[in-house]
């Protein structure tokens, strides 16, 4: 059965946040990867893990490497992931294209359309747009910053 949802890499960047102004996103995204109708592709985990064990200015990061691939790893468990292949990479150019978008946020559209995914939830998209068969939706949208 394919997930009903794709999630970003924020979705997991918020959940490990040790930021006090993100503790609401970091509850809302902790929520949201313990429901079970949800994919990733290789590109949101490759984002995640180079942010994830980036230090900040002023901070440290937060995740060590080992963490992180800890994290990584539980992610997988039971979860579909979309690889990213070169026909993918076309069709990413054309939806790029054609919605005038990122190339990177075409990618995570067409892996999401893979999965079979109707719904993206991203931070980063326009919230409510449909590209193709999916819908972005910013599950932050509505929380104080």
């Amino acid at each position: 059965m394919s997930p009903f949802r794709f999630y970003d890499s924020n979705i997991l960047l918020y959940a490990t946040s040790t930021d006090p102004s993100e503790a609401g996103k970091q509850v809302l995204a902790r929520t949201l990867l313990a429901d079970d109708d949800w994919g990733l592709s290789a590109q949101v985990l490759s984002e995640f893990y180079v942010n994830v064990t980036r230090a900040k200015k002023s901070q440290t990061a937060a995740l060590t490497p080992a963490q992180a691939r800890e994290f990584v790893s539980g992610l997988l468990q039971n979860r579909q992931c979309q690889g990213i292949s070169g026909e993918m990479i076309v069709e990413a150019t054309a939806l790029a294209t054609r919605y005038q978008i990122q190339f990177w946020d075409a990618v995570i559209l067409i892996a999401a359309m893979q999965l079979g995914c109707g719904v993206v939830l991203s931070e980063d998209m326009s919230h409510g747009q449909h590209y193709g068969s999916v819908q972005v939706i910013n599950p932050f949208l509505n929380l104080s910053h």
